[in-house]
């Protein structure tokens, strides 16, 4: 396992920060529901990030840390849809509850294949939604041009949490070390397009 470097840490620092920036600032003008799902997945977010910085790479392969990581896309999309779609709140909802307990009860109940496949599809649609509907509601004027980072951000993560599900399948896409590498950066740059996409809405 790769160790963490004086950059890794730095790097996860600054996406603490970033996290710790959103929760207090917050969002203006949402429904309740999207700010308490904006307010989660921020607040893993920093979590995560320091727990990675205090127990290295090695915490990653938890079953607890992935089960709590599919909180910040899961709840980043339904914070978007409750905002801009609150029609389809309900089945969304649904969807999010169902597709967390999936993943929970996989990973310890089916761990392998079932349980990477399940992550994978749970972090894959709720991945597209954040990557989608910003990008959607920037193109159509419904909200300011500066809001299609926050659809980066979701590209940024689905990335990210597509290349840990495949790692975990013995099978990467890229390897193991390279992963690793990146990985500290690629956080930093998903939480950057998300502040700056939420402030710039």
């Amino acid at each position: 396992m790769r160790q963490l470097t004086t950059l890794d840490r730095i790097l996860l620092l600054l996406t603490c920060l970033l996290a710790a920036y959103q929760v207090v600032q917050g969002v203006e003008g949402l429904r309740t529901l999207s700010v308490i799902s904006y307010t989660i997945a921020f607040g893993v977010l920093l979590v995560a990030a320091l727990l990675m910085i205090i127990l290295g790479f090695e915490v990653l392969e938890s079953p607890l840390v992935v089960i709590v990581s599919t909180v910040i896309p899961l709840c980043l999309s339904l914070g978007l849809v409750s905002d801009y779609f609150p029609q389809y709140i309900l089945p969304y909802l649904v969807f999010v509850l169902v597709g967390f307990l999936v993943v929970v009860l996989t990973r310890y109940l089916a761990p392998g294949n079932l349980a990477v496949i399940s992550l994978a599809i749970v972090h894959g649609i709720s991945g597209l939604v954040i990557f989608l509907l910003p990008f959607i509601l920037s193109l159509q004027g419904i909200t300011q041009p500066g809001f299609a980072l926050v659809g980066l951000g979701g590209a940024l993560i689905g990335v990210g949490g597509l290349l840990l599900s495949f790692l975990k399948t013995g099978k990467p896409v890229l390897p193991r070390q390279t992963i690793l590498a990146i990985f500290p950066g690629l956080l930093l740059l998903t939480s950057a397009a998300f502040v700056a996409g939420f402030a710039l809405a």
